[in-house]
């Protein structure tokens, strides 16, 4: 489901349950070791699909371990995503990417008076003129959260929920202009992402990629786009730097 709405340079493997085959490095049970057994399963499945994508990349597998925030630390060189919720869980991965963020949650309403404290005025009131056929909060919410997790990897810093002002679209897209300073990504100011969203299996999933290099002669015009959007054009030759990024 997942790998619908990411690019063909992004590796992303999911989960619906809980392989009895999941292991842990031991450097990776310490972390879990007092751990209720829902937080455990997570964790574990979770490094499962992160290992899987990441030998979808030649690499082996390995301990996949937090940094000083609590967030994976993916090898050198790759840019990495997790999500996981009730009943799914999943990974994306990619050489290509200077960032990215993935979510997933249940397709339900959020609970009363969330969308009061992660969502603008102005995004309140574009969800009433969609229809109903979605869950549009618990939607916006994902694509909040997938806007964090590829804000943090550039930024370093928090992003309030106040702090981007989302506009979804019934085609399956979306876009968050920022709407604090962002930071310098290939000498160029970040003032927004574009992503995609899916519902699907009783979940709604949000992606959100940025390319690590893109050239006129050989890139998909909507990820050229993309890149555009958010970056203006890049110089010839021009390629934003990798980086090591995180997700929650």
């Amino acid at each position: 489901m997942i790998e619908k709405i990411l690019p063909p340079w992004v590796a992303a493997v999911e989960a619906f349950r809980d392989p009895p085959d999941a292991a842990l490095f031991p450097e990776e049970e310490t972390v879990v070791a007092g751990a209720v057994d829902k937080r455990r399963r997570e964790f574990t499945t979770a490094r499962h699909c992160a290992r899987q994508a990441l030998a979808r990349l030649g690499l082996p597998p390995a301990p996949i371990l937090p940094d000083e925030h609590g967030a994976p630390r993916w090898p050198d060189g790759v840019m990495g995503a997790i999500t996981h919720c009730a009943g799914y869980r999943a990974a994306a991965v990619s050489r290509e990417a200077v960032t990215l963020g993935i979510d997933a949650e249940p397709h339900e309403r959020l609970p009363e008076g969330v969308l009061q404290t992660i969502a603008l005025d102005e995004e309140r009131a574009a969800l009433e003129r969609l229809g109903d056929r979605i869950h549009w909060d618990r939607l916006l919410f994902s694509a909040k959260e997938s806007v964090y997790k590829a804000w943090f990897p550039l930024a370093r810093r928090w992003l309030g929920f106040d702090e981007a002002h989302i506009t979804l679209a019934p085609s399956g897209v979306f876009t968050a202009r920022l709407l604090v300073p962002g930071p310098q990504v290939a000498g160029r100011r970040l003032t927004g992402f574009t992503g995609r969203w899916i519902v699907a299996d009783g979940l709604v999933s949000t992606a959100v990629t940025l390319p690590f290099e893109q050239r006129p002669a050989d890139a998909p015009q909507d990820v050229l786009g993309q890149v555009r959007d958010v970056l203006g054009d890049l110089p010839p030759g021009g390629a934003p730097p990798r980086g090591q990024g995180w997700n929650r």
